[in-house]
């Protein structure tokens, strides 16, 4: 089936943002004096939101107070520098670009907190993509269906004729969970072999094989 709406997830999806997360991350241990993280292991917790990254990267035993002070340092610095060293991977704007020009839809849907997602849609994607959503309240986070649900919404799209472009476990359920179709990538923070035994059902190792699932006319332009 060819689709003519895209919902991409963003972190190790369109954007390798790990290097900045790690900065961030070691920002607020240092805070405290806590022992830094390495990017295998900030790779390792990224998919369930910011809240959740933050927690995995503190020591155990911390109370919640704590726990809440240490996001708000990690949250002050990276609102600053989440977009340092963060770049799209290779491939990812020509295969925008074709998208645009055949007219598809796109939107973005994320776990990280939406004031990051707005900011780095807006600094490489604004050409782009129309939709960006990020965790929000009153909104479950994903695996929950509710920011892709909103996408939809804003898209003016249906389920049938949308795909959702992920590469993680939770992008996964995500999609599941929306009764949409997905995607899964192998080039961001999760290997084909995590992919697959997730339950991944189709996946691709290079962005413009995302252009053999829609109805893009000039599927070669990318190679030519």
């Amino acid at each position: 089936m060819k689709y003519n709406s895209i919902i991409f997830d963003l972190d190790g999806t369109l954007l390798d943002t790990l290097e900045d997360l790690t900065d961030s991350i070691n920002f607020m241990l240092d805070a405290y004096q806590f022992p830094r993280r390495t990017s295998e292991q900030i790779c390792a917790g990224v998919g369930n939101g910011i809240v959740r990254l933050v927690e995995r990267s503190l020591p155990d035993g911390l109370n919640s107070e704590q726990i809440q002070d240490a996001f708000q340092v990690f949250t002050n610095h990276y609102s600053k520098n989440c977009y340092n060293k963060t770049k799209p991977y290779a491939g990812i704007m020509e295969v925008l670009e074709v998208l645009k020009k055949n007219n598809m839809k796109l939107a973005i849907v994320s776990n990280k907190a939406d004031t990051a997602v707005q900011t780095l849609n807006n600094i490489f994607f604004q050409e782009y993509i129309s939709v960006a959503i990020g965790e929000r309240p009153g909104l479950l986070r994903k695996p929950a269906p509710d920011l892709v649900l909103l996408a939809l919404e804003r898209l003016n799209s249906t389920k049938e004729e949308t795909l959702y472009v992920g590469d993680s476990e939770v992008d996964i359920e995500t999609a599941r969970n929306a009764g949409i179709q997905c995607l899964s990538v192998s080039w961001g923070f999760r290997d084909a072999l995590t992919l697959q035994n997730s339950g991944a059902d189709t996946m691709i190792d290079e962005p413009n094989k995302i252009l053999q699932y829609t109805n893009t006319e000039i599927n070669t332009e990318i190679n030519s």
